[in-house]
This record gives structure tokens, C-alpha cells and sequence, in this order.
């Protein structure tokens, strides 16, 4: 029997955990990360109470989502009107959907590259003077800033929180070995830095486990790593999730 180990936040991992059991498929929770926010700086500041300069915004992630409306609704009673606003996927758009902003966001893919194929880019990328504005943890994301600064676009990035190793995962890996943990889920390049650190001597056996993960680009970092069974979901939200384990469970 295949059990998966669960790695995003808690919350998301209960969550997830509960499907896969109404679909017979074992888990246990592990989350790699801890996203710790930032304190905002002076040139933050700036950034928010300049967003109405900005052509669109993009936000990479639910986290990023939910800390850049804090500052939002801090310093905006109302939002800028005529702006383009952008998410990377369903789960990132929600809450930004539910404050009321238009976002936009691709059906396919969950990525920068997915999310560059909207036709609205083709224009944008047009524009004489683009300025953009990525909400965003610390790093990441560099392939929708390269191809606006191609088009001689400025980019600004407002980051929201950091990454850590999450707590516990030396003796929670072992946990998961001993419990007969099959698969995993990868859902990022910090994740697997992460996994990779903590497994240590036990790396060339973790790495045999079925790695999930939302994009061709964690894939080639999978593989690069020496994970030998690497399976691309069709995107990190909870139905591609589901929809690809509970699919390989069944087959």
C-alpha cells in the first residue's frame, strides 16, 4: 500500500490527508518549510504606497497573497483602478479573487511560464514604460523578470516572508522511513534543498520514493538530485494534487 508523505503547512496537510483517505490512500504530515514573515522595510513601504505606478501585479503564492493584502488593505482603502492582477494558480487567486481584485490566472500550468502564455501578456510586454510588481517570498520567480526586463520593463519585488527548514525533519523522515512511507510530495526547489539536507546519509534511499511535484522545472531539479521516479502533477493546488495520486493509486 502507497502512503504519501504530506509536506506543505499543517493546515494544508490535514486538509489534503482527508481527501486522500476518502480515496483509500495512506499519509502522514512532514511540512519541509516554514514560511516566517517579514518585517516590512521603508523601501517596502514605498512599494505599496506607490502600486498605483505599477501596470500589473503578480502574486507566486497563497502566503504572498495573504501577507501583501495585509499591507494593501493598510494603505489602500481602495484598490488602483485599471491595474492587471495576476496569480500563478486557483489557490493563489482565491483570496485575492475574494477581495474583490481581477485576477487573472492560467487554466494549464501553475508556473511563470504558464502564466506568460495569457494572452493579455502578448500586449503588455508591448507597453512602453511596463512596470511590474512581484509579490513574492525571498527569491524565486526570475523567469517572469527576465522576460519584462527583455521587453525593457522594470520589475520590483515586494517580499512577504522567508523560508526555513521546518521543524523536526531529521526525526521526522526517519518516522516516515519506518512507517513505510512511498511517495512524497515536492512542491518546490526549497523543499527539496531541504529534504536533501535533512536526509543526509539516508538520501540514496529517500531518493527512491515517487516525488510529486507541480512543474517540469522542480522535475529537472528532482532528477538533477538523484530522484529516480519523479511524476509531474498539473499544478501544486489541492484538485491536480489529488487528481494525480489518487489517478496513479488506482492504475
Amino acid at each position: 500500500m502507497r502512503r504519501v508523505l504530506l509536506t506543505r503547512s499543517q493546515a494544508d496537510n490535514v486538509r489534503l490527508a482527508d481527501q486522500l483517505q476518502a480515496r483509500g490512500i495512506a499519509s502522514q504530515s512532514l511540512p519541509l518549510l516554514d514560511l516566517q514573515p517579514l518585517e516590512e522595510t521603508p523601501q517596502q513601504r514605498s512599494l505599496m504606497l506607490d502600486l498605483d505606478r505599477y501596470h500589473a501585479v503578480m502574486v507566486v503564492s497563497p502566503t504572498a497573497a495573504r501577507l501583501g493584502l495585509q499591507r494593501l488593505d493598510a494603505y489602500w482603502p481602495q484598490p488602483p483602478a485599471g491595474q492587471y492582477w495576476f496569480a500563478v494558480g486557483a489557490g493563489t487567486a482565491a483570496p485575492l479573487a475574494d477581495y474583490g481584485l481581477p485576477v487573472q490566472y492560467p487554466q494549464q500550468g501553475q508556473d511563470s511560464e504558464a502564466l506568460l502564455a495569457l494572452p493579455v501578456w502578448g500586449e503588455l510586454l508591448q507597453q512602453d514604460g511596463l512596470r511590474v510588481l512581484i509579490w513574492r517570498g525571498e527569491g524565486g520567480r526570475e523567469h517572469l523578470a527576465n522576460q519584462v526586463r527583455a521587453a525593457g520593463g522594470q520589475i520590483d519585488y515586494l517580499e512577504l516572508y522567508r523560508r526555513q527548514p521546518g521543524t523536526g525533519l531529521v526525526s521526522g523522515l526517519a518516522a516516515a522511513e519506518a512507517a513505510g512511507v512511498t511517495d512524497i510530495l515536492l512542491l518546490s526547489s526549497q523543499a527539496l534543498r531541504f529534504w536533501q539536507q535533512a536526509a543526509a546519509e539516508r538520501w540514496a534511499e529517500q531518493a527512491r520514493w515517487r516525488c510529486w511535484v507541480p512543474s517540469e522545472r522542480v522535475a529537472t531539479l528532482a532528477r538533477a538530485a538523484g530522484c529516480t521516479d519523479v511524476r509531474v502533477c498539473a499544478g501544486a493546488d489541492d484538485a491536480a494534487l489529488i487528481a494525480a495520486i489518487s489517478t496513479d493509486h488506482m492504475s
